[in-house]
């Protein structure tokens, strides 16, 4: 999903004229479109379905360096604990 300038860059004036065609262009070929006003970058057209999966994968490697950030600090629970904790009996 690497963006290529010479395609992924739009200025806001062609997303006014044609925005179908832009949304097109992202759903297809699973690349962010950065819209540019003056020459700068000002919004960035992603299909969905990729950027929740963005957001997704974000959220689990948060999880994950927590996880391992809360380990090297010796915060753990056993996992008898763990069941206590969530109610889980046996």
């Amino acid at each position: 999903m690497k963006a290529k300038f010479s395609e992924d860059i739009v200025p806001i004036s062609d997303f006014k004229v044609n925005p179908g065609k832009l949304v097109k262009h992202v759903q297809e070929l699973h690349r962010p479109i950065v819209v540019t006003s003056r020459g700068r970058g000002v919004a960035v057209l992603q299909d969905l379905h990729d950027y929740e999966s963005n957001v997704e994968e974000r959220d689990f490697m948060k999880a994950v360096v927590k996880g391992i950030v809360d380990l090297e600090e010796g915060r753990e629970l056993s996992f008898i604990d763990v069941k206590k904790r969530l109610k889980i009996v046996e």
